[in-house]
């Protein structure tokens, strides 16, 4: 970790909202654990277990123990235990746990083009499998991660997008079998809680940056940082008029801890910051003002091919996070401080 991840986790650990005395002498299993939330939650985890002394065991969930182990380093297995397992099979009867945070998902754009069977299985049938194992296991506490992508597409009637709020998603568009599994898991996290008696909640991410982003990560965000940092125009492929709220990687893991220990079983919850709504092109303004070379400008230079390139539909997300916050969440970054924690994370990497 570089030191501004390093101070975005310890800011986490010293959170008197989340119950860290609920994690005492537990197994917490984490799903997707080296993607950006999920080795973040880690991080968190590890040292949270380090200052309250809980004695509790991470299990990270992963499919390439390499990996694992790069981003992890050499840890004790009675406190971090890297297990190997593809969500879409089911976990084996001798892993327990008794909290979990399944984030294991497909992330890019265009490999929801290139692949809609197996992004829409990958969360249907993971999570389902996933939702057996927390069943099997009578956990105390389960989160999964969900996105704002399930809401589709709103009619605009709305000035803010509670969790009841849903839209239309049109079926026939390749790219929104990403969004449609995200309902499809949603719906199966409430069956579950209902008919098996499951403690899972479903947090709804806003798109999520922050330090500690990979070097080959590349959504939008980390585009325009790439950009900026090498002193190169941002150019647009689309108008840039989608607009959506925000997370901070540090604020999506304070609020996923608090629900694991503090949501409603079967329900939803946004985690956005309300303040950063933006759209992608103000998005772009906004890095373009950390610029040192004063050289950068935004282009806008849509190709013919677009709609192969697997960019989400256009949309107006403004998302209600009320909900969440009333169990004690409150997200400390705006997009400017986001923005600029990303730009210098990626200066010392």
């Amino acid at each position: 970790m570089n030191p501004i991840q390093k101070e975005d986790i310890l800011n986490v650990v010293n959170i008197s909202q989340i119950e860290w005395e609920k994690f005492r002498d537990k197994k917490i299993a984490v799903t997707g654990a080296t993607g950006l939330i999920g080795k973040n939650l880690i991080y968190t985890l590890l040292e949270a277990d380090k200052k309250y002394g809980l004695g509790c065991q991470i299990l990270a969930f992963v499919r390439n123990k390499e990996k694992a182990a790069e981003v992890f380093g050499n840890v004790d297995e009675k406190i971090l235990k890297i297990v190997s397992q593809d969500v879409i099979k089911p976990v084996p009867e001798e892993v327990v746990a008794d909290y979990l945070v399944h984030g294991a998902s497909i992330t890019t754009s265009k490999t929801m083009v290139e692949h809609p069977v197996a992004t829409i299985m990958t969360t249907v049938e993971g999570t389902r499998n996933l939702l057996d194992f927390a069943a099997r296991c009578q956990m105390e506490g389960v989160v999964y991660l969900s996105s704002m992508e399930a809401y589709g597409m709103t009619d605009g009637s709305k000035e803010e997008l509670r969790e009841e709020d849903l839209g239309y998603i049109d079926l026939t568009n390749i790219r929104n079998g990403y969004s449609e599994g995200k309902r499809m898991a949603e719906c199966l996290c409430a069956a579950f809680a209902s008919e098996y008696q499951v403690n899972v909640r479903v947090a709804r991410l806003a798109q999520t940056f922050g330090a500690g982003i990979t070097k080959d990560e590349n959504r939008v965000f980390a585009q325009f940082a790439k950009s900026v940092l090498k002193g190169e125009d941002i150019v647009l492929h689309t108008k840039g008029e989608k607009a959506n709220c925000y997370c901070y990687t540090s604020d999506a893991v304070a609020g996923i801890l608090i629900l694991l220990t503090k949501g409603e079983n079967g329900q939803a919850y946004n985690v956005a910051n309300m303040d950063t709504f933006c759209s992608i092109r103000e998005l772009a303004e906004i890095f373009l003002r950390f610029d040192e070379s004063k050289q950068c400008k935004l282009r806008i230079e849509i190709p013919e091919n677009a709609a192969s390139l697997g960019y989400a539909p256009s949309s107006i997300l403004r998302l209600n996070s009320e909900k969440l916050m009333n169990l004690g969440w409150k997200p400390e970054k705006d997009m400017y401080a986001m923005a600029e924690r990303l730009l210098e994370s990626m200066k010392l990497d």
